[in-house]
């Protein structure tokens, strides 16, 4: 058959059943490819050696700001798609794209409202493929079936401002987050589980809002972000933080002679990401075995690294994660090797084909 040059017309072409309109899908099998178009900030933009926006080719490689986080991955699959449509006239079942442009930031207008807007509608999704750079270092390494959840927050310690010669006279703030801090970090959460990582707290910002030398600040903040397994709930990860700052605040360990508690808030920021594995064999086994059929090695099974948007996806269908090589992502030079757009191009024509049983 004769695909469409034109881009939006090659598009349209590719929907079987939109997930974003009301027309609810009377095809039997429904997949999902979901990717975000948006991207990290290039940076200082003259450490470029190819503008970032420019998709310059050089040495068999594409740079770009987004090459391969994620856009490399979006294209990749379309051309799948299209692949199987000039090949089958498309998949004895229906796929949907869902593209959005909210994943590096707040994540809030994106992949989470269209998810809710198109439920409400009436549609439901079999099973879904996110399309991020997985790989540690070369294509076919990884398929990621969950993720940790993750949580941040802040503390702020209030104290008295005094001359750093005259302690006595003040209450520094330092030393009581200190403590506080202390007591995060130590002893740890948990040692892992047999699918998760082990549980871990970063603290990621300390300021006092001092630039004096010889002046003991009124007031401490940090702020942290936990990295939780599946031992865990959001719940009972704000206990256990809440138990552990209570119990620091009286300790003297940093603040020798004082007879008050560390005057400390709490605040949690944004909302959590909750933790998930996704069980669902046959979509797990038949990615792992699409990928092996086109690179020869089986992807290790893993659930390491940040959030995508799967943890919003996870709540209307299985899914998974399998992209690109990520070694670049968010550097100066982002780049992808041709040579990867096009396997990855196959194993996601490949999985289609075994998905929707035309393999």
């Amino acid at each position: 058959m004769t695909l469409p040059t034109d881009p939006a017309a090659n598009l349209a072409s590719l929907i079987r059943c939109a997930s974003v309109t009301p027309q609810t899908c009377a095809l039997p099998i429904y997949l999902m490819f979901a990717g975000h178009t948006d991207v990290v900030p290039v940076g200082d933009e003259a450490a470029w050696t190819h503008p970032p926006f420019a998709a310059d080719i050089a040495n068999g490689e594409m740079y770009g700001r987004g090459a391969v986080d994620m856009k490399g991955g979006i294209a990749c699959f379309i051309a799948a798609v299209a692949r199987n449509v000039e090949a089958n006239g498309g998949p004895k079942g229906s796929v949907s794209l869902l593209i959005t442009g909210d994943e590096e930031g707040p994540a809030i207008n994106g992949t989470v409202k269209l998810l809710e807007w198109a439920a409400s509608k009436g549609e439901k999704w079999d099973a879904s493929i996110v399309g991020e750079p997985t790989n540690p270092d070369t294509l076919g390494d990884m398929v990621k079936i969950g993720r940790r959840g993750s949580m941040s927050g802040s503390i702020a310690v209030n104290g008295r401002q005094g001359h750093a010669a005259y302690p006595q006279l003040a209450d520094n703030p330092v030393r009581g987050l200190m403590s506080l801090v202390d007591a995060l970090l130590h002893p740890a959460f948990d040692k892992g589980t047999k699918d998760f990582q082990p549980t871990n707290l970063e603290v990621t910002s300390i300021d006092v809002g001092n630039p004096a030398t010889n002046v003991i600040p009124a007031k401490a903040t940090a702020t942290f972000n936990i990295r939780f397994n599946d031992s865990w709930t959001a719940e009972t990860v704000q206990a256990e933080i809440h138990n552990r700052l209570d119990q620091a605040a009286g300790r003297k360990k940093y603040r020798p002679g004082k007879k008050t508690p560390v005057d400390y808030e709490l605040v949690w920021r944004d909302r959590p990401s909750h933790v998930f594995l996704t069980r669902d064999d046959r979509l797990v086994e038949t990615l792992s075995g699409s990928v092996k059929a086109v690179v020869g090695k089986k992807p290790a099974l893993s659930t390491s690294g940040g959030t995508s948007d799967a943890r919003f996806i996870k709540d209307y269908c299985p899914v998974v994660e399998f992209g690109l090589v990520g070694k670049t992502m968010h550097m100066v030079d982002e780049r992808v090797a041709i040579a990867d757009l096009e396997t990855l191009t196959r194993i996601y024509q490949r999985f289609i084909d075994d998905w929707f049983g035309q393999g």
